[in-house]
């Protein structure tokens, strides 16, 4: 069975940083980080693949998000500088599905909190 344990959330004022960890014990993916804000639809953030050789990332974060891979592949991080209030959000880790493609992913962890505040 596929569990995806997501680590790293918090409260934070703007400008400063903060790194999510998600592990996916025993097996290798394509992973991504998504996120859904109240009221809103859940949107891709950052992607990187299987072997850590391709990543995508959102418009919205290029330049003060960077996704990465341990070298053992089966956990990945994003860290994330420079935060902004519209950062706010739950953030999702995902496995096996195809870049920010949302409806690709099969795997999903239960989410961990961000909140970044003015």
């Amino acid at each position: 069975q596929v569990q995806l344990v997501e680590s790293g959330g918090g409260s934070v004022q703007v400008g400063g940083s903060l790194r999510l960890t998600c592990t996916c014990a025993g097996y290798i993916f394509n992973m991504a980080w998504f996120r859904q804000a109240p009221g809103l639809e859940r949107e891709g953030v950052a992607y990187i693949h299987s072997f850590g050789a391709n990543t995508a990332y959102a418009d919205s974060v290029k330049g003060r998000f960077t996704i990465s891979r341990e070298r053992n592949k089966t956990t990945i991080y994003l860290q994330m500088n420079s935060l902004k209030p519209e950062d706010t959000a739950m953030y999702y880790c995902a496995a096996g599905g195809r870049s920010l493609e949302i409806e690709s992913y099969t795997y999903w962890g239960q989410g961990t909190q961000v909140t970044v505040s003015s």
